[in-house]
């Protein structure tokens, strides 16, 4: 019979090994070469990491395309729904995180309480997701850079944003963190920034909002332009702009204390979701009518006709497009740090847990996992295929070939939760043991999913309503779906892996968590699973 150590580390340790060797271990522990990640991941980087992952370049740039789209009140009710869609997950998310903190997060929780192949076809889905996002944003750097040296080849810049997105996570977790408190702090500033000069303008304080107010709501067709149907495209596309907020989830296994500060992050992240981006999309809508035409435009490349940037102008802000070129930069940059983090740790996970070449789970000496940071780099360098085609075309293929596969993981997580939760409960366990108990189970994985698999299904499908089908168009959007159920399929007749039934879950001991972790990565004995 295996001793009690080993049959803990198979139940939990198994999935959260690549966590932190902490100081008091063995002697042989401390000669032999570093294998674990580290936990050097603070509060403060925790939260910014998740107010990060919710701004991208979509409210700077595509916001006004769906206000355009939708109409004030259809866009504003949009990124609320989509809002609330998110803080559903990021609570479900929280739940999982905080019990089991571990850098694998979708892909292990999928393997553990759903089936061994949906957290394989989860972990690779998403390590893929982010490796090519890194690629998209690298690309999008070439456009933003070309507004203000429009002579200098685009790969150039690629090249140099990717040898600096490179260091910052090769230097440690904690280089990564600080990077992206950086990053995510100068979005912040921008939108805040830009909120209260709107409120100012509305007011009458500062010039720019005579034309502004109320009235703006009933142009034309407004507040409510375009029906359902313009609904559920905005939908979509603001469903892209929240992809990111579930990074902490892949953080927690290098964070600090994740049982306290895991749910703090989380618990903030609505607040953030309806000041940044609800707030931000009412001025708008309140400033600027719908009809106006500039607000159709959403190129990255051409940030002058951003919402935010017309808003700066009429204000009287001069050089507004620069100021806001220079945000939409940082914006690129945040996602391409946050997205090469994500993509290495997911890739070391599956390492250690069998999934991946062991070669991805090796760890430096300053803990970090070089060899999948160097493959998810070489899927990035994707980007310097602007050297022979253009970068208009590139960015929108790298966008096609990812846009699915975000809510892939979402979906992912809402099935997690709710199946880890049921199997918590049938098995007689106290919620009250939890770090972290989602208040909205079980309507808020249920909601989140529904609402995610609606969008998901609903990509392209103007193209049905067509007289002519662009199957190419469809190809390019939906082959996400057929890619993970056949990656899905695959290993469960290599491997022969089944659905895990409620009664086989287990779960680490929750009264002695804390005491659980820190003997496990000691290598001492602990206390057993709970069945």
């Amino acid at each position: 019979m295996r001793g009690r150590f080993q049959d803990v580390k198979e139940c939990i340790l198994a999935p959260s090994e690549h966590d932190e060797r902490r100081s008091g271990g063995t002697r042989a522990a401390k000669a032999s070469a570093p294998s674990e990640l580290r936990r050097t991941l603070s509060a403060r980087h925790l939260t910014m990491i998740a107010v990060g992952g919710s701004i991208g370049t979509g409210l700077f740039v595509a916001s006004g395309a769906t206000i355009a789209t939708a109409g004030p009140g259809g866009a504003l009710l949009g990124y609320v729904l989509i809002g609330v869609m998110v803080y559903f997950l990021m609570t479900s998310l929280g739940e999982l995180a905080a019990a089991m903190p571990v850098s694998g997060s979708f892909s292990t929780y999928g393997a553990r309480y759903v089936e061994d192949g949906f957290g394989f076809a989860l972990g690779w889905n998403y390590w893929y997701n982010w490796a090519v996002t890194v690629a998209v944003d690298l690309v999008a750097a070439q456009l933003v850079m070309a507004y203000w040296f429009p002579d200098v080849p685009g790969f150039y810049w690629s090249a140099l944003f990717l040898a600096i997105t490179f260091g910052l996570n090769a230097m440690s977790a904690r280089g990564f963190g600080e990077a992206e408190f950086w990053f995510a702090l100068i979005k912040v500033v921008a939108v805040l920034g830009f909120v209260a000069m709107g409120v100012m303008m509305l007011l009458g304080i500062i010039r720019g909002g005579e034309t502004g107010g109320v009235a703006n709501w009933t142009v034309g067709d407004a507040p409510f332009a375009g029906g359902f149907a313009a609904l559920i495209g905005v939908a979509m596309v603001v469903g892209f702009s929240f992809q990111g907020t579930e990074l902490i989830g892949i953080a927690a296994g290098e964070s600090k204390d994740p049982a306290r500060n895991l749910p703090r992050a989380v618990r903030q992240v609505f607040w953030r979701i309806l000041l940044f981006y609800v707030m931000a999309i009412l001025v708008i809508g309140l400033l600027i009518p719908y009809t106006d035409p500039h607000l159709l435009r959403n190129d990255v490349e051409d940030i002058s006709v951003s919402p935010f940037a017309l808003i700066f102008e009429r204000a009287g802000l001069l050089g507004a497009a620069s100021v806001m070129n220079a945000v939409v930069l940082t914006s690129v940059l945040s996602a391409g740090n946050s997205g090469m983090y994500a993509a290495t740790r997911m890739l070391y996970s599956l390492a250690r847990e069998g999934k991946a070449p062991r070669i991805f789970g090796r760890i430096s000496s300053h803990g970090v996992p070089l060899w999948a940071l160097l493959a998810t780099t070489v899927v990035a360098a994707l980007c310097f295929f602007t050297f022979i085609f253009s970068p208009n075309a590139v960015y929108i293929w790298l966008l096609n070939t990812s846009g699915m596969t975000g809510f892939i993981a979402w979906l992912g997580i809402a099935i997690s939760h709710y199946r880890f939760r049921r199997g918590y409960v049938k098995q007689g366990h106290s919620l009250a043991d939890l770090p972290y108990v989602s208040p909205f189970f079980p309507f808020g994985p249920i909601f989140a999913f529904v609402l995610c698999l609606v969008i998901t299904l609903g990509q392209n499908y103007q193209a049905f309503l067509q007289d002519r089908i662009d199957w190419g168009g469809v190809v390019a959007t939906y082959v996400g779906i057929p890619l993970f159920l056949l990656i899905w399929l695959g290993y469960r007749l290599a491997r022969g892996s089944r659905f895990i039934s409620y009664r086989d879950m287990r779960f680490p001991e929750p009264r002695a968590r804390s005491e659980y972790l820190d003997s496990a990565l000691r290598g001492e004995p602990a206390a057993g699973e709970v069945r």
